[in-house]
């Protein structure tokens, strides 16, 4: 090789290499991340992902800013977040009912994939869910529901978060597990049915204990079972589904993704300011008065477990007889 010409591709080479570690180190981020949650506002998920979301962007240094959007059992949410850039700046709490759920239900008329359109970031929660009764219901137990079921022309209104929404499939299981007429109510999220649960617009509604907690101790709604495999600490007098006879067993989740194709170095800052929020005392706290379980999945074994989440739940949704028209 002549020498110029060797001289020149050599300095070629030795510029690509100083430039690499400069665009690899390229400030991220510059601008606020929305967060969307795929519910309205004061349900379980909204509750935790606002928690979270200060602390986060703290650790990032630009806020992280909640935005709500309700609709079809989580999945117009989390579509909107499927297709936006995968730059770091559009995150999803991610949520069972959208998912594992809805990503099913709604096959055909969605246009992403639980697994594929998106980077799972991590799995920040758990929770299970509770039959609740307004407390002028009749009936003081399960037993007292389905035999006040059974009385009723038309059954019992139950409420649910939304069409799709486990919520819905627990009514949709307990009518069909103890034969009796259960009329689902679907909402817009699982604040504005417990609303009006608590009313006596509707007599019961099915809610997470990170969202019921605060009522139930207030005595504002009764719990009648619940749908964890044992009672849960500091409430330990609401027996569990099984307990009443009902094999219903379903723990609910929510974490945080971001589109397919965000670079592998912002993924894993955003699992650090995950982790960072976890941490903080107010956010543990909170963590512990709600009954919420911290779980701490990232990166790829987020990733492995809503695909194991979205194949165990699918043929459940198909057996349910749920549809996107209720």
């Amino acid at each position: 090789m002549p020498s110029a010409l060797r001289r020149r591709t050599l300095l070629a080479a030795s510029a690509a290499t100083l430039a690499a570690p400069a665009l690899a180190q390229a400030p991220w981020p510059t601008q606020p991340i929305r967060l969307i949650v795929p519910f309205g506002p004061g349900g379980s998920t909204d509750i935790i992902a606002r928690l979270m979301a200060e602390p986060m962007g703290a650790f990032l240094g630009q806020p992280v800013v909640v935005d709500n959007r309700a609709g079809g059992a989580a999945t117009v949410g989390t579509g909107i977040a499927a297709m936006a850039a995968p730059d770091g700046y559009t995150l999803l709490f991610s949520t069972i009912s959208g998912l594992a759920v809805g990503s099913t239900l709604y096959r055909g008329r969605i246009r992403w994939n639980a697994d594929t359109s998106f980077a799972h970031i991590a799995i920040v929660f758990g929770t299970p869910y509770l039959l609740l009764v307004n407390p002028s219901f009749p009936a003081r137990d399960m037993a007292g529901f389905l035999a006040e079921a059974r009385r009723r022309v038309h059954g019992v209104e139950v409420a649910s978060s939304g069409i799709g929404s486990v919520n819905h499939l627990i009514i949709l299981r307990m009518a069909k597990l103890a034969g009796v007429p259960l009329l689902h109510v679907p909402y817009r999220g699982g604040a504005q049915a417990a609303m009006d649960a608590i009313a006596g617009t509707v007599p019961a509604t099915i809610d997470s204990l990170t969202a019921a907690s605060v009522h139930i101790r207030g005595e504002r709604l009764r719990p009648l079972a619940i749908s964890s495999a044992a009672r849960i600490t500091g409430f330990d007098t609401i027996p569990t589904f099984r307990e009443t006879g009902l094999d219903i067993l379903a723990d609910g989740w929510a974490g945080i993704c971001a589109p397919a194709g965000t670079p592998r170095p912002i993924q894993e800052r955003i699992a650090d300011a995950i982790r960072h929020a976890q941490a903080q005392t107010a956010v543990m706290e909170r963590f512990e008065a709600t009954a919420t379980l911290p779980i701490k999945r990232f990166l790829d074994e987020a990733q492995d477990f809503v695909r194991s989440e979205v194949a165990a739940w699918a043929p459940l949704v198909i057996e349910s007889g749920a549809t996107p028209e209720g």
